[in-house]
């Protein structure tokens, strides 16, 4: 057992130990550490580090000193807002901590490190227990059936309920979860030891925190033992592929303890047993048993499966392993840009080997909607480096399964597949969650133009979940963001790149149409001695059809406009239409029919019959009905039963059609409506407000409908 200080909150990053490596897969486990903001995770992760001599004393995340937490939004807001990878050693192997947000705008963050994990330490404070966000972070490690350990941490707490917490966490997430260790009785910093239900010892740190001493059990704690080490043991059988085992044990077999640690690896490794522990980041209780459930229960890289992978052009690939000998498969889970060493790529090995100078292939596929073209650039690879947080630490080389920071890699994105020259493959891209929230922006001056397009281009290389859109109808530029906290997050990371900008109202694209038919005449006469202007043409107009588009044509008799400016009539038509005739919105689903007109033999030209056309369609808007239609989406809201009656009203109250309910798996509803698009604005906030953080939606253009009076004159008192 490694040795090492538990230390307290120093005003700076304790200074880091020596970097830990590893040369085969079996000797590495990639932890991703899930769990509720405020849940302590990254304390968790400081006190991990600081046990096993990683960092020679802990940071406070109210200082903005630790290790996970560096970037300057996560200072602000003292909480994590990107993933991060802290390394430590413990008994020969290495583990690599990926500290993810617990916030819902950072789900991006939290999929990117399961992505790159083989096992999760789901952490639950013993002072907030489990709330429904706690649970949604439960489901996204079930939906990848990710192996897990819960932890419950703050039991230092005056307000800490580690009994309630873990009666809690059974209901919530199952029977599979069962307590490893129970807490000793609590002095004044609360408890000061763990008891092992397997072994029946007592790992007490009152004598100086890490490593803890190891004693018999006093007679109270054999007394809690006995009913909890049952329970412990008969959920491990129950997990066991040896059907006679519960069947020996309840005969009164004493069933040999490497049989349950076996069963129990195993039970661990197929995502059907969750093992229970319960920690301290201030007096380091649990930190030991903590790290003896890191290396020797969870599984390593070898045991888990690699990623589907292909040929860049989708054909199939023999079945993949982790062996450092293999062919090159490694995959960015993460990208940021510093200002210093540029462009660094987080990556995870899942076959082969990287080095340092290695000539590459980089591929991005199937990434084109979020604003992510394909692409495959050959590039050499930068130095390697071990991160820890945000201080790169180099190394030779990153053996299959381990995890490792590249730098310079022009191309690579986040989600891109790194490969060899030789044999370029492509890692299917994991399933990214869809952003929903618009956020326009704009440069203050044409002068920021360039350095937001430069800004812009470098966020969306590293975060999938932020989606840049140029609005062909509005011209807006719009960031999509998953939420506010993740919009302020980008917008704060822009202004420190220098760029000045602002945002503006979401303008959303509206279409103007004819409700009936008009007639119109455009004039457009100027003779006042030399070469004049002179162009006169009268149309009628008829609506068509929702989605009929645009129809000419042409009724002239007699030649009274010449045959060679028809067209141009048009063409000053199409030019009004795209410029609208009562909000500056297109105009839609119309024919025209050019009916009569008359002509100069000096002065009529393709630039008078232009105006003369927009003129008449101007004249035809103040004699008929001109409706504004607005977009709509169908909406697909899944969230909790509880929730269902909420929701459906707030739909009601955003003018949407409620089409259906079903059910949407266990204690879930999904709610379709068809809903305006502008009562949809900020509904990814209001969702996330009015259902406790649970619910969760999607939507999809379906057409345009004819706004009603009363939000159309708003429109026009708005646009003036």
């Amino acid at each position: 057992m490694a040795k090492g200080s538990a230390g307290g909150n120093g005003s700076d990053r304790g200074t880091a130990g020596a970097v830990p490596t590893a040369d085969r897969p079996e000797k590495v486990r990639n932890v991703v550490v899930v769990g509720h903001s405020g849940a302590g995770k990254t304390m968790l992760v400081e006190a991990l580090l600081a046990a096993t001599g990683t960092i020679s004393r802990m940071g406070s995340v109210i200082d903005g000193t630790t290790v996970s937490d560096s970037d300057p939004a996560e200072v602000k807001q003292q909480r994590s807002v990107a993933l991060s990878v802290a390394p430590c050693a413990f008994d020969g192997v290495k583990v690599n901590l990926l500290d993810t947000p617990g916030y819902a705008d950072f789900t991006g963050d939290l999929r990117a490190g399961l992505r790159a994990a083989d096992a999760a330490l789901f952490v639950v404070s013993a002072v907030d227990g489990i709330d429904a966000t706690t649970v949604t972070l439960w489901e996204e490690c079930a939906a990848v059936n990710m192996p897990r350990a819960v932890v419950i941490t703050r039991i230092d707490h005056q307000r800490a309920d580690v009994d309630a917490t873990l009666d809690a966490c059974r209901d919530a997430f199952g029977s599979g979860v069962l307590p490893l260790y129970l807490p000793s009785d609590p002095g004044p910093d609360g408890p000061r030891g763990l008891i092992a239900l397997l072994s029946g010892r007592v790992f007490d740190y009152s004598g100086g925190g890490f490593p803890p001493a190891e004693r018999d059990p006093d007679d109270e704690e054999a007394a809690r033992l006995g009913p909890a080490r049952d329970a412990l043991i008969e959920g491990i059988i129950a997990e066991s592929e040896d059907e006679t085992l519960m069947e020996r044990y309840l005969g009164g077999e004493q069933i040999d303890m490497e049989i349950l640690v076996d069963d129990l690896e195993t039970a661990v490794a197929r995502a059907s047993f969750y093992p229970l522990l319960a920690a301290s980041a201030v007096t380091g209780v649990g930190t030991a048993e903590l790290l003896e459930v890191l290396t020797s229960a969870f599984p390593s890289a070898l045991e888990r499966d690699v990623p589907q992978v292909t040929t860049i052009d989708g054909g199939a690939v023999e079945s993949l392993g982790c062996d450092p000998a293999g062919p090159l498969v490694a995959e960015v889970i993460k990208t940021t840009v510093d200002a210093y060493v540029g462009r660094v790529s987080l990556v995870r090995v899942f076959s082969g080997t990287l080095t340092a100078d290695l000539p590459a292939h980089v591929s991005g596929h199937g990434l084109a909607e979020r604003g992510h073209a394909d692409h495959d650039q050959d590039e050499r690879l930068g130095h390697l480096h071990a991160p820890l947080g945000a201080t790169l630490r180099p190394v030779e080389s990153c053996t299959a399964g381990d995890i490792c920071a590249v730098t310079k890699l022009t191309s690579a994105e986040t989600g891109d597949t790194i490969s060899t020259r030789d044999k370029p493959l492509l890692v299917a891209p994991w399933d990214m969650p869809e952003p929903l929230l618009p956020i326009a922006v704009a440069a203050k001056t044409r002068s920021d133009e360039d350095a937001l397009a430069k800004g812009l281009a470098k966020l969306i290389a590293g975060d999938p979940t932020l989606r840049l859109e140029r609005n062909a109808e509005t011209h807006q530029l719009v960031l999509w963001c998953m939420g506010e906290a993740h919009a302020e997050v980008v917008l704060d990371r822009l202004r420190e790149q220098g760029v000045d900008l602002e945002t503006v109202p979401v303008v959303t694209p509206l279409r103007e149409t004819f409700g009936a038919a008009a007639a119109g005449k455009g004039r457009h006469v100027k003779q006042s001695g030399g070469h004049g202007q002179y162009a006169i043409c009268d149309i009628e107009v008829e609506p068509l059809d929702r989605g009929g588009g645009f129809e000419f044509v042409d009724k002239v008799v007699g030649g009274a406009v010449p045959h060679q400016f028809i067209p141009s009539v048009e063409k000053g038509v199409r030019a009004q239409m795209e410029r609208g005739v009562i909000a500056g919105f297109p105009v839609v689903d119309l024919r025209v029919i050019l009916v009569d007109g008359k002509s100069h033999s000096v002065d009529s030209s393709d630039a008078a019959f232009q105006l003369a056309g927009a003129l008449a369609l101007r004249e035809a808007a103040k004699a008929a009905q001109v409706q504004l239609l607005e977009p709509v989406h169908q909406v697909m809201v899944s969230v909790p039963d509880a929730y269902v009656g909420a929701v459906m009203s707030d739909l009601s109250g955003r003018r949407g059609r409620v089409t259906g309910t079903e059910a949407a798996g266990p204690e879930r509803t999904r709610v379709s409506a068809d809903v305006p698009e502008t009562e949809l604005l900020r509904y990814a906030v209001d969702l996330r407000a009015l259902s406790a953080g649970t619910g969760r939606f999607s939507r999809r253009y379906l057409r345009h409908e004819p706004m009603p009076a009363h939000e159309a004159n708003k429109v026009l008192a708005a646009t003036g």
